[in-house]
């Protein structure tokens, strides 16, 4: 097996994160820093990183959380800040966020120690849908602003690909994008001359929000694992008014404090 997917499925990071972490030269083998993420290895190569040696793969873990508003989308926070990790209990495992929400917005976010899963949420080849559910101002937002969205608009990164927009209310929108660049959905309200106030993702691929208490989660169950994995994202939209599937018993809440 290749190093970086080693590392993956150790629940060390994404597999792209797995290859820069080697490629900073925090991973050894065998007791020799490595530099190539394509290195085959397996569990007896004797593989560390930053000098804790690992055992082969761990139990896969996949939560859905609602981030609440202040709490950064990482794994850890030099300053001692609140990070979604802190909202999961992760029984030993080293769990890492799916993609990223700003700390002013709030919503659906994942947390795994699957790096597979996590390339194939996150990388854009696959276009993962992500629904969010923006308030702007000033209100109401003109239809041909609308359609300007929808069509794609022209960011300093580049064009943005086709989104389904509608207007839930005056100044409330919801945006379903394919892509998941750096506050995207933010720049491409600018760009019509509407800033946003709030953001709230409530959809990503076939996973909906619904009814899940801001800063509680629930495990996935393995069907709904294997949906992501297989891009079951029509479903989803198909589902849009029925109720979500629950996963796995109870939602959890962390004790305030």
């Amino acid at each position: 097996m290749r190093l970086a997917k080693f590392l993956a499925h150790a629940g060390v990071a994404s597999r792209r994160g797995a290859e820069e972490i080697v490629r900073a030269r925090r991973v050894s083998v065998g007791g020799l820093i490595v530099t190539d993420p394509a290195l085959d290895v397996d569990v007896d190569s004797g593989v560390a990183v930053d000098g804790r040696y690992l055992q082969g793969e761990e139990e896969r873990m996949v939560f859905v959380v609602h981030k609440p508003k202040g709490v950064l989308s990482t794994a850890r926070d030099t300053h001692g800040r609140r990070t979604i990790v802190d909202l999961v209990p992760s029984a030993g495992a080293r769990l890492y966020p799916v993609g990223r929400l700003d700390a002013d917005s709030t919503g659906l976010i994942l947390v795994t120690n699957d790096g597979d899963l996590a390339q194939r949420m996150t990388h854009p080849s696959f276009e993962v849908p992500r629904t969010y559910r923006v308030t702007v101002y000033p209100s109401p937002v003109p239809e041909h602003a609308l359609r300007t969205l929808r069509e794609g608009v022209e960011l300093d990164d580049g064009r943005t690909l086709p989104a389904k927009v509608r207007q839930v209310r005056p100044g409330v929108l919801e945006i379903t994008i394919r892509e998941g660049r750096n506050h995207q959905v933010k720049r491409m309200c600018e760009v019509i001359g509407h800033r946003v106030r709030t953001l709230q993702r409530i959809r990503f691929g076939s996973l909906r929000l619904d009814d899940l208490p801001e800063g509680a989660h629930r495990r996935l169950r393995g069907a709904e694992v294997e949906g992501l994995r297989r891009g079951d994202w029509a479903s989803a939209a198909d589902a849009e008014q029925q109720p979500a599937p629950r996963a796995g018993g109870r939602v959890k809440r962390r004790p305030s404090g």
